[in-house]
């Protein structure tokens, strides 16, 4: 392992197969996968004649999946959810171990590096891959560009103008798109995690994992039910757009391959009613957390995750 990180640290899953499905213990967690006869049915693995995959989840809340039931995991500050879509690409490719190490809050150095959340710490989340790992997802950069300081930024100056674009005035002011800076210095930090990936995982095919719609795919919002001024809808639109686009880019120059949730969840935003939503607004109808995606939203990506695995 890289970075001089003990080997006593790695979080390496012990598993066992039972009649229901599989039981791996990761990091001091117990994770109970049901996989029903129906999940892995005529579903093979990534790696065809290989059999089912060794698969690590990586990444931050959005495939943690954080207030979605039920939750699980150690730390329990990870606010892990067994209806995350690594579960459910688990059960999907009847994996033959799965750790889950995400995390809310992660960020591209918490892949290397301990992570501090409440009620304890989730080691370096490349410590749970190894040379019998063979399919590792990846999800991480919204908190690089600072997810929830633009939630907050947003919301609040939406009060001040709800029919202007305070948000974009406030990220934009001094003649500088801030937050599409933020997004350029992640795309380095981004391309480092995925030259990690395959050092410690050399046997594995890595998938990294785009953000799903958040807010509408096209007009302008519907504020006060998500407080987000109209004129700042397509301009937050746009900078999730290009966020996505720095991830297919790197996963391109780094010998990954990107998996786009965005164009399947659109028609799915915070503005869609209860049932057709993927991601939840400022006050969610679903047990889910604000801005983050539902169980439905997870699902979501882990379908789209299961068709690029082909």
């Amino acid at each position: 392992m890289r970075h001089g990180i003990p080997r006593h640290r790695q979080a390496r899953p012990t598993t066992a197969r039972t009649g229901r499905g599989l039981l791996a213990v990761a990091g001091g967690s117990l994770l109970v996968i049901a996989l029903s006869p129906a999940a892995g049915a005529g579903v093979s693995g990534p790696l065809g004649a290989d059999g089912p995959p060794h698969y690590v989840a990586l990444g931050d809340s959005y495939t943690a999946g954080p207030l979605v039931p039920s939750q699980t995991g150690s730390p329990a500050g990870c606010l892990q959810s067994t209806h995350s879509y690594p579960f459910g690409v688990a059960a999907g490719t009847g994996a033959a171990t799965f750790t889950d190490v995400s995390c809310q809050g992660a960020t591209t150095v918490d892949m290397t590096h301990s992570q501090s959340v409440p009620l304890g710490t989730n080691p370096p989340q490349d410590n749970a891959l190894s040379v019998s790992t063979t399919l590792v997802t990846l999800q991480i950069s919204g908190n690089d560009i600072g997810f929830s300081d633009i939630i907050i930024h947003c919301t609040t100056l939406s009060l001040t103008n709800p029919f202007g674009s305070p948000c974009k005035h406030h990220y934009t002011s001094g003649g500088t798109d801030q937050l599409r800076a933020k997004i350029g210095k992640a795309a380095p930090k981004v391309a480092a995690d995925l030259r990690g990936i395959h050092a410690d995982a050399p046997n594995a095919k890595v998938f990294l994992v785009g953000y799903p719609v958040i807010l509408p795919g096209s007009g302008d919002g519907c504020w006060p039910l998500v407080p987000i001024a109209y004129g700042d809808v397509p301009y937050l639109r746009g900078v999730e757009k290009a966020l996505n686009s720095m991830l297919a880019a790197e996963a391109a120059a780094n010998n990954a391959t990107f998996v786009d949730t965005y164009t399947a969840s659109v028609g799915h935003d915070v503005c869609q009613a209860p049932g057709t939503k993927w991601v939840e607004g400022l006050i969610p109808t679903a047990l889910a957390a604000p801005f983050h995606p539902n169980r439905l939203g997870e699902q979501g990506m882990a379908q789209q995750v299961l068709a690029a695995l082909g």
